[in-house]
């Protein structure tokens, strides 16, 4: 073990052993926007590397309100403005359906991101001692003993229950969790909102690692919403505030979109069973078809064992699929326009001039998943502009240069736009549906059974935006998928 590894796990294990001293219904809405401008001139380079970053990352509703326009040319990140405390503070979070924890950067830290490179934000630390409904999570709650999976064996009286993340590109979070007051907009009838507010355990940062202490595209925490029972999802679920139940739908046309935590009932969704037993949001893909033309894949590259499978996650910009099913599909693609002049953008994504209407001009994808869900990706999603030409969105999971993942087929925001998905964890389902993001979806309520309509928002148009470049998306997107391989 290096040096590095040993000082980062000797140090969780002393938050172990010593005390830190400080002194309702359907669903809610956070205001989410993205985290980087949608500029369209950003290095290609940049998306890529972004998402190796993200699937290096993992760790591991309310109705979000979404900002941004979800395409491969803005960011496959989101962030969200969340009220902590009594009284409460604002907090700018990473949002990520990847993850599981909740954390925040404290009064303690260091060394962490004080400031950022995003225009009109100001970091802030989260005290606990300045928050009156803020309590220490010891070492022997049930808490901790479900995120580290067992009794802690060095769990003294009254020590706290540490947390120690660290992901596969070497950065990492290190800290303790907290008690306290969240609150977020909670669904009160049509498009109408009142405050509400559920006791959540997070983390409580001391120290960040790695990019995660870099000023660069720097934010005040992270929020999972993943399966895990420590999630916030999870936290909100078993307290009876919300169904364990969200649906996002990307809008790629106008901006924005939906994300809503509660049971859509609007519209009906067809669905295929979530792969038991896995880190991520797994199912099971069966069939691949370019145009009229289904593809001759083995069986064994749609396996979803050992971790293998089709990851839906909305935090990855592109999408990535084995040389079994990306080499045909990308040879039906770009030989179906005689006379491209194909070439290397950044040594990564293959460009081309095209004049004509590409939605008339290359064949729709569809993929096909277990209970017969299909899911079509059209030109205008797969095509990706870029300084007066069209890039190849689709990438080769070898692009990913890991032994883990290279095999993995991983769809992002490049195919999950403009389709309303829905995770079902109560019934271990996931939905999709091709749908208009503008537009509203119901959300059942559980207490009246009266059904709400939830609406898109554009909340990138808000005072508060973030302007950032591709290499800035790329950093991000990578480190995300490092951090995935060593989830699995």
């Amino acid at each position: 073990m290096g040096i590095c590894n040993i000082i980062f796990f000797f140090f969780v294990l002393l938050l172990q052993v010593f005390s830190i001293v400080f002194v309702n219904g359907e669903g809610g809405v956070f205001k989410v926007k993205h985290k980087f401008g949608g500029e369209a001139n950003r290095s290609l380079k940049d998306l890529t590397v972004h998402d190796k970053n993200r699937h290096g990352r993992y760790l591991a509703a309310i109705d979000v309100p979404l900002g941004g326009d979800g395409k491969a040319t803005g960011t496959g990140l989101y962030y969200t403005k969340l009220a902590i405390g009594s009284p409460s503070k604002d907090y700018f979070l990473h949002v990520d359906t990847g993850s599981d924890i909740l954390w925040v950067n404290c009064v303690q830290c260091s060394p962490c991101a004080k400031d950022t490179d995003i225009d009109d934000l100001t970091l802030k630390l989260y005290d606990p001692k300045s928050s009156v409904t803020a309590a220490l999570v010891p070492c022997s709650s049930g808490f901790c003993t479900n995120f580290n999976k067992g009794p802690i064996p060095s769990c003294v009286s009254n020590g706290v229950c540490a947390y120690g993340l660290q992901y596969g590109d070497g950065s990492g979070s290190v800290g303790y969790f907290v008690q306290d007051v969240i609150g977020f907009d909670q669904v009160f009838g049509n498009l109408q909102t009142t405050t509400g507010n559920s006791s959540i355990t997070f983390g409580c940062g001391l120290q960040q690692t790695g990019n995660l202490a870099s000023s660069a595209g720097a934010l005040d925490g992270l929020i999972g919403f993943g399966a895990s029972s420590t999630s916030m999802l999870s936290q909100l679920a078993s307290s009876g505030k919300v169904k364990k139940k969200f649906a996002h739908c990307l809008d790629s046309k106008n901006g924005g979109g939906i994300f809503a935590i509660g049971d859509v009932v609007h519209p009906t969704l067809k669905t295929t069973p979530l792969v038991p037993n896995v880190s991520h949001y797994n199912v099971n893909m069966e069939s691949v078809q370019v145009g009229n033309t289904v593809l001759k894949i083995p069986k064994q590259v749609f396996t979803a064992g050992d971790g293998k499978g089709t990851i839906i996650d909305s935090g990855t910009t592109l999408a990535y699929l084995p040389g079994e099913i990306f080499d045909p599909l990308r040879q039906l693609i770009l030989t179906s326009q005689a006379n491209l002049n194909i070439h290397l953008v950044d040594n990564l994504l293959e460009c081309f001039k095209f004049d004509k209407s590409i939605d008339d001009s290359f064949p729709t994808v569809t993929f096909g998943f277990e209970n017969s869900l299909k899911l079509n990706v059209y030109p205008h999603d797969y095509l990706v502009p870029y300084e007066n030409e069209w890039c190849f969105g689709w990438q080769d999971s070898e692009n990913l240069q890991s032994d883990v993942v290279k095999d993995l087929i991983i769809l992002g925001d490049l195919v999950l736009t403009n389709k309303l998905v829905l995770y079902d964890l109560e019934n271990q389902v996931l939905g999709l549906l091709d749908y208009n993001c503008s537009s509203t979806i119901g959300l059942k309520d559980e207490a009246s059974g009266a059904v709400n309509q939830v609406g898109s928002h554009d909340l990138s148009s808000s005072p508060v935006r973030y302007h950032m470049d591709f290499g800035r998306v790329m950093k991000f997107f990578l480190l995300s998928l490092i951090m995935l391989y060593n989830c699995i």
